[in-house]
């Protein structure tokens, strides 16, 4: 075991980037939690089904739709508090990073599965072929050691081809959920 200190890193709470994105976070968050907030209270309340008040289907929705708010609140509240004096060009610096490219090709490929495959497809494949696209990307063009591509393609496949089956099964059979 080394006792040697890890390298200096900026700290994350001054780091003004890190404060700043923060903030940009806690706006997100907080529309977030209102629009769910929202949406979840303007659901259908089933009364003419004689179901009860406690089951209805917006409850758990507008629980984490306050929560959302909430917890948006509390760190904006802590981001104003603190410096941001240049944190604009760093937060730039930031999103443009490796780790900014990374999270840019994750939201991208979340976007292609809810707007492009989920609906149009069943729900089983859709699934796989965003976990095989995920796979594929951060083990190779992605990752920072690339693993063998032909490696990489039989594992990301084998992957997909398991979890696709296997959620369908379990929230499709078990759960009896109704999947796009």
């Amino acid at each position: 075991m080394s006792t040697e200190a890890p390298a200096s890193t900026p700290d994350d709470a001054t780091d003004p980037a890190r404060i700043r994105a923060d903030l940009i976070t806690a706006i997100v968050l907080i529309g977030l939690g209102l629009v769910v907030t929202y949406f979840s209270w303007t659901m259908d309340r089933l009364e003419v089904r004689r179901i009860h008040p406690s089951t209805i289907p917006g409850l758990v929705p507008i629980i984490l739709g306050v929560a959302l708010t909430i917890c948006g609140s509390l760190l904006a509240i802590r981001s104003a508090r603190l410096d941001m004096r240049g944190g604009g060009a760093s937060l730039v610096r930031l999103l443009v990073s490796w780790q900014g490219v990374r999270i840019a090709v994750v939201m991208g490929l979340a976007l292609i599965f809810t707007l492009g495959l989920v609906g149009r497809m069943p729900f089983w494949l859709a699934s796989a072929i965003f976990i095989f696209s995920f796979i594929t990307l951060f083990e190779t063009v992605l990752a920072d050691r690339p693993q063998s591509l032909v490696r990489t393609l039989v594992w990301a496949g084998l992957v997909a081809l398991g979890a696709g089956i296997g959620i369908h099964y379990v929230f499709g059979e078990i759960f009896l959920v109704r999947l796009p």
